[in-house]
């Protein structure tokens, strides 16, 4: 199933344009063996009602915990526990979203920072006999929040008892001394979002190896399981000349190279590290001969450029083209060749300032805000203090060096992609803590021409779709997290879905082909769900040189696996439409 391969090599290579560095490179390659998953078609019966074996898991039985967490989801808290111990073992099993830092009478248990992956422990030798407590310091990163617990205790004389997470623990705020407060029960263990994660199984019966959902006709294959301590978790994908997939991790473990066997052929995936100082990319664009990369953090945020200049198939030259003044989850984003091949898009979540030294901009530059009525900040504090333009997307040249706005008024933009016609399309992000509120947008796709504002503003700011000089969405998707997306030409697929934009979703792992027709001078769309599990938390897709389409899971520091979607059932696969849409090309012209 997976072998590595090792070759220590000592290299020159350039790292910056003009300086030479001599350093140490192990080379790395890892093979593993496609394996076709399990999935269910749209119209089948659902995963839950095909029969699997009963888990033999020992945190399958005994009571069942609840997900817990303290009256406001953004708070930091330390969930208390106390209990009685007369001897025996122990052992507990536990996981948060997203942060969790876990003590016993005192004593430091583990911590994780990905619910997908619980924390087992033997516990033994931190009880006493008498009175333990046992401490879960809990921190929320956005979005739904919980923490689920269960620990085994064995007496001295085989008797079986459990401890679990429910509404009899206790809450206090971290940083505050006080009155401990009442818990929130969440969700019970089993339920969405996170399903059976101390077992291994989701709500559709299997965790990671759950049935996936994907329409008539097509096939999900895994083509590699990220080793996560040497390759990191990636969550940024594109295709180099030859066909090969590059990847980058989140982090700092670097950029990776994967060759993969055409469909239906057999043989192994191989993955190798590039010889490069390069990570935390969350934007590729192979194009005018180089490697282009958006640095989100790492070793500074900007647009990089890398160039194999001596043809060993090795990046031996990496120069910053620009700084991007902004960094975290809300910072430089995606990369996309411009309709004329001339240029290249970047898009920018809305904690990245605009370039700076900027030449131009299609839109008017006065981003003063003017409110009828006094603005409520978040009252968590999130975005507090940022104005306008918030999210963008700018064109640069290939050097780098002149740059201007296009359209802007984004949250946090992750991706986008451009249609046969040189039209834009844009998945944008929601602010889900304002759910229920007059303000509140879903993510969206946003069909994005040329200086158009969306109206992201902080707080109670935003506009209102109905705004004239704002545009409205083209199709609303609902809460979530918007990561990767693509196009779907190319594919060897029916040709609806060679035509689709397809959008991943990172927090309800869905992948979603939306379907676009023209409405006047612009678009309206539909959506359908394409792949989806649970859980799947998706970071990135792309079409490859073969005709298949690849994702990526993983981010935040979680489980990372590659996957390939082909067409195996009888409907043709040939273009049986244009891509490109004759209606409404004059009004898109003006």
């Amino acid at each position: 199933m997976f072998s590595e391969i090792r070759l220590g090599l000592i290299l020159t290579g350039a790292f910056v344009a003009c300086q030479a560095t001599l350093f140490a490179w192990e080379k790395e390659v890892f093979t593993q063996t496609p394996e076709i998953m399990a999935s269910t078609e749209n119209k089948d019966a659902p995963p839950s009602a095909i029969a699997k074996p009963k888990n033999s898991n020992e945190f399958a039985v005994g009571a069942n915990p609840f997900w817990i967490w303290g009256a406001n989801t953004n708070t930091k808290y330390t969930l208390t526990k106390d209990f009685a111990w007369t001897g025996g073992k122990a052992k507990v099993k536990f996981a948060c979203d997203n942060i969790v830092k876990l003590k016993i009478n005192g004593v430091d248990v583990g911590g994780s920072s990905e619910w997908q992956t619980p924390v087992e422990k033997d516990v033994t030798k931190l009880l006493k006999d008498g009175n333990n407590s046992i401490e879960a310091i809990v921190e929320n990163e956005g979005g739904v929040a919980g923490f689920v617990f269960k620990m085994i205790l064995i007496s001295a004389d085989g008797k079986v008892t459990y401890l679990v997470s429910d509404d009899s623990w206790k809450a206090v705020e971290s940083g505050k001394a006080g009155k401990a407060s009442a818990i929130k029960k969440v969700a019970k263990l089993g339920d969405d979002p996170w399903g059976n994660v101390l077992t291994g199984e989701s709500p559709s019966g299997g965790g990671a190896n759950a049935l996936f959902k994907v329409p008539e006709g097509f096939q999900v294959e895994k083509l590699f399981t990220v080793p996560k301590e040497k390759l990191g978790s990636w969550v940024c994908l594109t295709v180099d000349p030859k066909g090969r997939i590059i990847a980058s991790d989140q982090g700092d473990k670097g950029l990776y190279r994967i060759t993969v066997p055409a469909p239906g052929v057999a043989g192994d995936v191989k993955v190798e590290k590039l010889d490069v100082k390069m990570s935390a990319a969350q934007g590729l664009l192979y194009a005018f001969g180089s490697l282009y990369v958006s640095v989100n953090g790492g070793q500074g945020s900007g647009l990089y450029r890398l160039r194999d200049t001596n043809n060993d198939d090795q990046f031996d030259e990496v120069v910053k083209l620009k700084e991007l003044r902004g960094g975290g989850e809300h910072g430089p984003h995606a990369l996309r060749l411009s309709p004329d091949g001339k240029s290249i898009l970047i898009v920018c979540g809305n904690h990245t300032l605009p370039p700076e030294n900027f030449n131009a901009s299609r839109l008017p530059r006065n981003w003063r805000e003017d409110h009828l009525l006094p603005r409520q900040w978040d009252a968590n504090g999130h975005a507090r203090g940022i104005l306008a333009p918030g999210g963008y997307v700018a064109k640069t040249d290939p050097d780098g060096k002149d740059w201007e706005i296009i359209s802007s008024g984004y949250r946090n933009e992750y991706d986008f992609a451009l249609n046969a016609d040189g039209e834009m399309f844009v998945y944008d992000a929601d602010m889900e803590w304002d759910m229920g509120m007059p303000w509140y947008r879903p993510t969206r796709v946003n069909h994005a021409p040329s200086g158009s504002e969306l109206g992201w503003r902080s707080g109670t700011g935003k506009w209102p779709a109905h705004y004239v000089d704002s545009l409205p969405a083209m199709v609303d998707i609902g809460p979530g997290s918007p990561v990767g997306v693509e196009f779907g030409y190319g594919t060897k697929f029916p040709a609806k879905y060679q035509k689709a934009l397809y959008i991943c979703d990172w927090t309800f792992g869905t992948m979603y082909a939306i379907h676009i027709s023209p409405l006047g001078s612009s678009y309206k769309a539909t959506k359908e769900e394409f792949v989806s599990r649970t859980p799947l938390p998706l970071t990135d897709v792309v079409v490859g040189k073969d005709g298949a389409l690849y994702f990526s899971v993983g981010g935040r520091g979680a489980q990372s696996e590659l996957f390939r979607v082909t067409y195996v059932g009888k409907e043709s696969n040939a273009l049986s439409m244009e891509l490109q849409d004759k209606e409404g090309a004059k009004d898109r012209e003006i």
